[in-house]
């Protein structure tokens, strides 16, 4: 048996935790049920602390609380079923067939949450009193504001690690860059008029038009990152505003999605955009969104849709040390990247900690039906983190 690989017992074990995570639903603001599973997991599992902070994320130490730290950080939180006759089987069900586990977040992220808990305290287990300190976070509302909760863990909960993992899906690759997230609002302004005599108004659905035509030139003249790839520009929603159905509308709303790649910034997006506006000569804004989200304590937080692009050398040490570990479990990852958004969001764009990825499951799975993850994956994933755990914080 390798050093950090899991006893039969703890596979087992392991993977009873993960199918009970995926039978408990935990949509975004509702994840109470799903700390409380954590937390009784954490301490049968006989962390030195457990507990919950008022946002509601759930915080688990090995350690003394001393010396160097490392966080894996993941979310609780699912998306909701989008289209329920699409699953072969119940998506809460936890159903298990030819070596994978298929459910409403089994990928996304429950397999690596699950992974993250079993893999700190294996340091333990296996004797290894930690010079430093490893923390398990588990926080919520991801999926509607990544790094929104995480944020409290550092601004309100004073958390400052040394190291941050976040455990998203990359098929046990180790990602060393995350592009950026906008999220904006186009309000076109236009003018009323009876729908009889559209002539004496100005229609901001034709208006809005022009301008998406604009937009969908421009996604395809953003630039790219020889590692992140290409920038991406998409409208995902349109509605209008007219004062009635006989009536001209005087206002067309759309949503922008917009993935930042190294190099771009959020200045720079917005003035993108506003080019396009100013060149059809229409009447409009655009602006981030702005909205506060609900925990499922009940804290308000105030939630800026905008995110930068992070990016670490492949000779960052951490990178490196993630390779190594991993290859002391038998594993071969190769570095990689993800194109959507994560709580490395805030961790590693905001608060500047040196942040990777490496989590079970396919990061093209998450939000589509019939979402499973590989068993195997957990576990190793699991001895992976403790492999990493004891090279960054072990007994010296």
């Amino acid at each position: 048996m390798l050093r950090w690989e899991l006893t039969e017992q703890d596979r087992q074990s392991l993977l009873h935790f993960t199918e009970r995570l995926v039978q408990t639903s935990s949509l975004s603001g509702q994840e109470g049920a799903v700390a409380s599973l954590i937390m009784d997991e954490m301490r049968q599992l006989e962390y030195d602390h457990v507990g919950m902070d008022e946002a509601g994320n759930v915080l688990g130490r090995i350690g003394s609380g001393a010396g160097p730290t490392l966080m894996f950080d993941s979310h609780m939180d699912t998306v909701e079923v989008a289209d329920p006759d699409a699953w072969r089987s119940d998506p809460l069900r936890a159903s298990i067939r030819d070596g994978r586990l298929y459910g409403l977040g089994a990928c996304d992220m429950k397999a690596g949450l699950a992974a993250t808990v079993y893999g700190a305290a294996l340091l333990a287990k296996r004797g290894r009193s930690p010079a430093g300190t490893v923390l398990v976070a588990c926080v919520g509302l991801e999926e509607p504001s990544e790094g929104t909760c995480t944020r409290v863990l550092f601004e309100t909960d004073a958390i400052c690690p040394d190291w941050v993992v976040i455990a998203e899906p990359s098929n046990l690759q180790v990602v060393r860059a995350q592009r950026g997230h906008l999220e904006m609002l186009l309000t076109v302004r236009g003018k009323s008029a009876h729908s009889s005599a559209p002539e004496l108004g100005e229609n901001a659905i034709y208006l809005a038009s022009r301008i998406i035509f604009g937009l969908e030139i421009l996604a395809g003249q953003l630039i790219t990152d020889p590692f992140l790839g290409p920038g991406v520009l998409a409208v995902t929603d349109i509605k209008s505003h007219a004062a009635s159905r006989n009536a001209i509308p005087d206002q067309c709303e759309m949503f922008l999605d917009r993935r930042l790649t190294v190099g771009e910034t959020e200045a720079m997006a917005l003035l993108e955009v506003q080019r396009v506006v100013a060149r059809e000569g229409v009447q409009a804004e655009v602006h981030v969104i702005e909205e506060d989200v609900i925990s499922h304590t009940g804290v308000r937080l105030h939630a800026r849709r905008a995110s930068l692009p992070w990016a670490l050398s492949e000779r960052h040490p951490l990178v490196q040390a993630m390779v190594r570990a991993a290859r002391t479990v038998g594993l071969r990852p190769t570095l990689t990247c993800w194109p959507f958004a994560t709580e490395g969001a805030y961790t590693a764009a905001v608060a500047q900690v040196p942040t990777i990825g490496f989590g079970p499951g396919d990061p093209e799975l998450p939000h589509r039906p019939n979402e499973y993850v590989e068993i195997e994956q957990i576990s190793a994933a699991a001895s992976a983190y403790a492999a990493l755990a004891d090279r960054l914080v072990g007994e010296r």
